[in-house]
């Protein structure tokens, strides 16, 4: 397991994760969870190829944060199919002050073990990670 700056340990298995992700296509999207107590990165939910953008919006709790990595494919102004790896620190308003502090003190640290994201997003609300958002910063 590698060691985070902020005392986080990060889960071999989200770097497992993240590598089928990338060269193997074998996953939509991966949310990631910090188990405070065991003080590390742990995956929490793996999001099959053919899972739509709406069920990984829906897996990402309302008053709690999450690291998620997405699959995003579209299709460029040429007519060109394509497909970039977006990276989603997700942090409500709503969740504890503790958590924010954390999740964002890890970040960093946890992205340099995940090589290959080609878009980053920090978000706090729906709104500010819509498809929309999505395709605008795709491009």
């Amino acid at each position: 397991m590698a060691n985070a700056a902020s005392g986080m340990a990060v889960h071999d298995d989200c770097k497992l994760r993240f590598l089928e992700l990338k060269a193997k296509r074998t996953h939509r999207f991966i949310v990631y969870k910090i188990e405070e107590k065991q003080k590390q990165v742990i995956v929490e939910k793996v999001g099959e190829p053919v899972q739509t953008f709406e069920e990984f919006a829906a897996s990402l709790p309302a008053d709690e944060c999450r690291y998620a990595i997405y699959d995003f494919d579209f299709v460029t102004a040429e007519n060109c199919q394509k497909s970039k790896i977006f990276f989603i620190a997700w942090c409500p308003d709503i969740a504890k002050v503790r958590s924010k502090m954390i999740y964002a003190s890890s970040k960093d640290r946890f992205k340099r073990e995940l090589d290959g994201i080609q878009v980053e997003l920090q978000a706090t609300d729906p709104t500010e990670m819509d498809l929309d958002v999505f395709r605008s910063r795709a491009n």
